[in-house]
């Protein structure tokens, strides 16, 4: 069975933390449990990097930064200027984007209704939420009523690209609620003339070995549940989210971006792929 959404949420926290710690977050959305966190694990994480081990921060700063790419290059291409980020947490990315893009970006952080209240609150009163970024309540599980995703896209302009992204949220749920999940999202931006989908996702062939499943082990114990893996490969995760309704997929290994994303790739990094799913086909000159 699929996981209860609200208790993927403590895992927030981590994370905040995390990127707090490497220059890419505000103070104001660090909390004390964050802070908590990532002290408890320093040690399993100073041992995992003297044995070269794989690390939760390792993939989750690669993927956190390869997401920031994807997303910059389709602003900067013109095709996406409205962002839905689903169990957005205490990620620092609506608040970064909109530094960089000002009102020609529309983002929408979306959680569930205690954690959309959380991040509002801590954005507020550190002034800083500006035109066209808002913090609202969603599940993502939910195909219609006032909290879906449908009524969050009907807000929308239908004739601007339309990005979604769901970081830290796939692999902990069963794989019929990930492929419902999808579908709902391939619906969602075949209404926009450009729609695309950013992700991330850990593949069996990508988490073998003797350390990968002590690693797992770790992080099932951390996000209280089970972290479900889906496929057994990139082709099979293409593959679904083609049938989605999604035009294009592609499941990128976020070492091979390791020069554009100026970044040291430790072990760790390459358990993790990202998702990058269009709806429509790119136009080329000739």
């Amino acid at each position: 069975m699929a996981r209860n959404a609200a208790s993927i949420s403590p895992t927030a926290h981590y994370t905040g933390y995390t990127w707090f710690a490497h220059g890419m977050s505000h103070p104001a959305l660090v909390t004390p449990q964050g802070r908590l966190m990532h002290g408890a694990l320093r040690p399993l994480h100073s041992l995992a990097m003297l044995t070269g081990a794989p690390t939760l921060q390792a993939f989750l700063l690669a993927r956190h930064r390869l997401i920031d790419l994807l997303l910059t290059q389709a602003i900067r291409e013109g095709r996406v200027s409205q962002v839905i980020e689903v169990a957005a947490g205490l990620s620092p990315r609506g608040w970064r984007f909109k530094q960089a893009h000002g009102d020609k970006l529309h983002y929408i952080e979306a959680d569930l209704p205690d954690m959309a209240q959380r991040k509002r609150d801590l954005l507020q009163q550190a002034d800083l939420l500006r035109q066209r970024h808002e913090v609202v309540t969603l599940d993502a599980l939910a195909d219609t009523g006032p909290a879906s995703l449908s009524a969050l896209a009907d807000r929308l302009d239908p004739h601007q690209g339309t990005a979604i992204i769901t970081e830290g949220l796939v692999n902990y749920f069963d794989t019929p609620t990930v492929v419902a999940m999808w579908q709902r999202f391939g619906r969602v931006l075949n209404r926009f003339p450009d729609g695309l989908y950013l992700s991330d996702i850990h593949l069996h062939n990508a988490n073998k070995g003797a350390g990968v499943q002590a690693f797992k082990a770790v992080l099932s114990t951390f996000v209280k549940g089970r972290v479900f893996l889906h496929f057994d490969n990139e082709v099979q995760a293409e593959t679904e989210l083609r049938h989605a309704g999604f035009a294009l997929a592609e499941l990128h290994d976020p070492t091979r971006f390791a020069g554009q994303l100026g970044m040291t790739m430790h072990p760790g990094a390459n358990a993790v792929r990202v998702v990058e799913a269009r709806t429509n086909k790119p136009t080329f000159k000739g």
